[in-house]
Order: C-alpha cells, then sequence, then structure tokens
C-alpha cells in the first residue's frame, strides 16, 4: 500500500473515534421524573429558578457549593446543588439548563447554563408602530427646531 492510503486510513479511523466518543458523552434534555428514574445517568434539564425559596451559598464554608430550588418545564421542583460557585446575576436568570446527576432527593449539578434577559431591552416597552416611530421623530425634529 501506499503511504497516502494508510494516511487515509489513519485519518477515517481518528474520524470515527472521535465521533463515537462525542455521541457516547452527549446528553438529553428531560424532565426531573425521567432524571430521578435514571439516577446514575447525567442529564439536561431545563426550568426556572423558583424565587420564593432561599438561595444557599455561604464561601467561607464551603465555596464550591451552592443550592437552590427549580421548577422544571413540567412544573416538578427539587432542590439543585450546584458544586461550584454561585454565578453572577443568578437571581436574574430567565431560564436555566442544568447539567449533571440525580442523587437521592437532591439533582447534583456540574455545570449551569443560564439564559439571562437582554441588557438591551429591559422588557417594559416593545416595538413601536411606523405611526409611533413617525410621531416621535415629528416631536424630536420639533425640540431641535425650539432650540
Amino acid at each position: 500500500m501506499k503511504k497516502a492510503h494508510i494516511l487515509g486510513i489513519i485519518v477515517i479511523a481518528i474520524a470515527i473515534g472521535a465521533i463515537l466518543t462525542t455521541l457516547s458523552d452527549s446528553s438529553t434534555y428531560v424532565a426531573f421524573d425521567e432524571a430521578f428514574s435514571n439516577p446514575g445517568e447525567e442529564y439536561h434539564v431545563v426550568g426556572k429558578l423558583n424565587k420564593e425559596k432561599d438561595l444557599n451559598y455561604d464561601p467561607q464554608t464551603d465555596p464550591n457549593k451552592f443550592t437552590f430550588h427549580m421548577i422544571d418545564n413540567e412544573g416538578k421542583e427539587k432542590e439543585v446543588v450546584l458544586h461550584k460557585s454561585k454565578p453572577q446575576d443568578f437571581e436574574r436568570s430567565e431560564q436555566i439548563v442544568l447539567i449533571g446527576k440525580a442523587q437521592g432527593d437532591e439533582f447534583h449539578a456540574k455545570e449551569v447554563l443560564m439564559k439571562c434577559p437582554s441588557k438591551y431591552n429591559d422588557g417594559t416597552e416593545g416595538f413601536k408602530t411606523e405611526e409611533e416611530m413617525e410621531q416621535i421623530r415629528a416631536e424630536e425634529e420639533s425640540s431641535k427646531a425650539s432650540i
């Protein structure tokens, strides 16, 4: 065999190995019910922070333990233990994705992904119609003319 053929076979074998590794490491998005029915498996759980319950983080005692309560997309609430420090602006998050495993009555997360509100839109003002924009422009023009 030529060296080019051998090199091609090696590249293909590495690509197949990389694909298989990626597939074995991937997890699926589920609700708490399925995650707790298979406690050894790693899952992504999507939900929202329960802002009515306390967030527990004491960096002097354990800087890598943050606990809170989350409600999944099916309405089931569980206590979550994050094995990292409390993320910045955690309370402002609109949606949370936990990556971790169920253990006992708690969900132990190794990673948290947050969807926070846009810094460009505070949510109090919607889109303007063309007529409203024309009125705003006219008011700006008249204020410039009076100056």
